[in-house]
């Protein structure tokens, strides 16, 4: 990268390939938006495609506010056959709305959610689904009405990346949306600095490898041995733990919100939600939740089936090695398989009983936040400074190496004597990853559970979007979100 500004950035950022597209009826904000992020990327060193060409790996198109599109004109299903691309690009889409009609979707939307039960009709948007509102709701509750009209506009710009600019004649901010649902608010201050944070936070999510692509390794592990082995039911006991516990999140059913012919197929690898995992000494290997990518997974409802087994990383560190299990559907593991397991790499190992075991027992990862923990039972290791200014995309290997190095930070962790059992860090913009050590008398995750039932660990569902550090307050350490 030729340029740096001064906020710190990833080292691994790659030059993209870059078109700009404006849709028909294109707003002047819009075009405006458009053209300052245009300036912004020929700065930083990227290559502007006038049109798009066949290597062409990021285009930026335009959607109006409040009105949907037709599949058939989002660039999202139709810019690879439309302009012969080699590959799909990441397509991001610029809406543009005043402020009067931004604050007055907030209001109506956070006057919707107040009504218990909610009302259907309150939720009805032009071009989407019926049962859509189900869905409104659940992403209002778990991150306010802002998350919903997140929801909203994805939907009716059949887009996943969106660019949604607030002003009049000229941008007063910018937020960011993605599939996971972040919401990042960039203010503007100066065009520079405003149209490049948004450029690097998306050459970021672009240049992010994916590290899904798995190898199965042999030999299978026995039914028998399977079925002797603790973790797997632990796994079962586990998830229905956190369900009562209402810790999962709902499942973004992309059909549920707007009915497009092959959507779900069409992101079905980008999705990514809650996964977990614990240590079964007796393979050994990490016992962990499948991808809920190609099929729904209903964490607190587990079968054995939905259970994968990793027992390493690829030396090219693009995916996770597995063991399938005799008898069983064998699915791939979850979309942060490599973290799970990659964690334990870089920790100290100790004895449990008559087994060498990580010293990381459990793992649990959310799309969750944390408002406060008690410090004599909980460690908070933080992700570098360039994940908060600059987050990264789940399911690849920046996200991966990011939370393996705030970990291999903490010293509970490094140190097995510490007294504290849990450790976590915040993913901005996505969610939580919190870890357990062993404990003697406990089963796998109850060192969590407990600590969330006593309020050593208090979760969240607003995640920080952002930059945000832990305050002492009275005994405990509280969330603080730097703007």
């Amino acid at each position: 990268m030729p340029t740096k500004p001064m906020l710190p950035i990833h080292p691994w950022l790659a030059t993209q390939r870059v078109a700009f597209v404006p849709g028909e009826n294109a707003s002047p904000l819009a075009r405006e938006v458009l053209a300052g992020l245009r300036t912004a990327f020929h700065t930083l060193g990227h290559r502007i495609d006038e049109p798009p060409r066949p290597d062409t790996n990021l285009i930026f198109t335009t959607a109006p506010f409040g009105e949907p599109l037709n599949w058939r004109q989002a660039l999202m299903f139709t810019a690879r056959r439309r302009f012969r691309l080699q590959t799909t690009p990441t397509v991001v889409t610029v809406v543009a709305v005043s402020p009067h009609r931004f604050q007055a979707a907030l209001d109506h939307l956070a006057e919707a959610l107040a009504h218990d039960p909610p009302r259907p009709e309150d939720f009805a948007y032009p071009g989407m689904a019926p049962q859509a509102y189900r869905t409104l709701v659940e992403q209002g509750r778990r991150g306010g009405p802002l998350l919903a009209l997140e929801r909203v506009v994805q939907a009716q710009a059949k887009g996943l990346r969106i660019i949604l600019t607030v002003g009049e004649n000229r941008p007063q901010e910018a937020y960011l949306f993605d599939l996971v649902g972040a919401y990042p608010r960039i203010p503007f201050t100066h065009p520079d600095t405003f149209y490049t944070d948004i450029a690097l936070r998306l050459v970021t999510a672009v240049s992010a490898e994916e590290v899904t692509d798995h190898e199965i390794v042999p030999p299978p592990i026995a039914a028998e041995a399977w079925q002797r082995a603790e973790a797997p039911r632990a796994m079962v006991r586990a998830g229905a733990a956190f369900g009562q516990r209402r810790f999962f999140t709902q499942m973004v059913r992309i059909n549920d919100l707007v009915a497009v012919p092959a959507l779900e197929a069409s992101i079905s690898e980008q999705y990514s939600e809650g996964c977990f995992a614990t240590w079964e000494p007796t393979f050994p290997g990490l016992v962990a939740t499948i991808t809920g990518s190609a099929r729904p997974v209903a964490k607190d409802a587990l079968t054995e089936d939905e259970l994968a087994v990793i027992v390493g990383v690829r030396p090219d560190r693009k995916g996770a090695l597995v063991r399938h299990v005799e008898g069983k559907r064998n699915d791939p593991p979850s979309s942060e398989a490599v973290e799970l397991f990659a964690i334990d790499e870089v920790l100290p190992r100790i004895r449990w009983q008559e087994h060498t075991v990580p010293v990381v027992r459990s793992k649990l990862h959310g799309h969750r936040g944390v408002a406060s923990y008690d410090p004599q039972v909980v460690e908070f290791a933080p992700m570098s400074a360039a994940y908060h200014h600059f987050p990264v995309s789940c399911a690849t290997r920046a996200q991966a190496e990011g939370i393996v190095e705030a970990f291999r930070r903490a010293e509970t962790l490094r140190n097995p004597a510490d007294p504290r059992t849990l450790a976590f860090t915040i993913i901005p913009g996505h969610g939580m990853v919190v870890v357990e050590k062993w404990v003697p008398g406990k089963a796998p995750f109850q060192a969590i559970w407990e600590a969330m039932d006593n309020g050593a660990l208090e979760i969240s569902p607003r995640v920080p979007q952002g930059p945000h550090h832990y305050e002492p307050r009275d005994g405990r350490m509280v969330i603080a979100e730097e703007t």
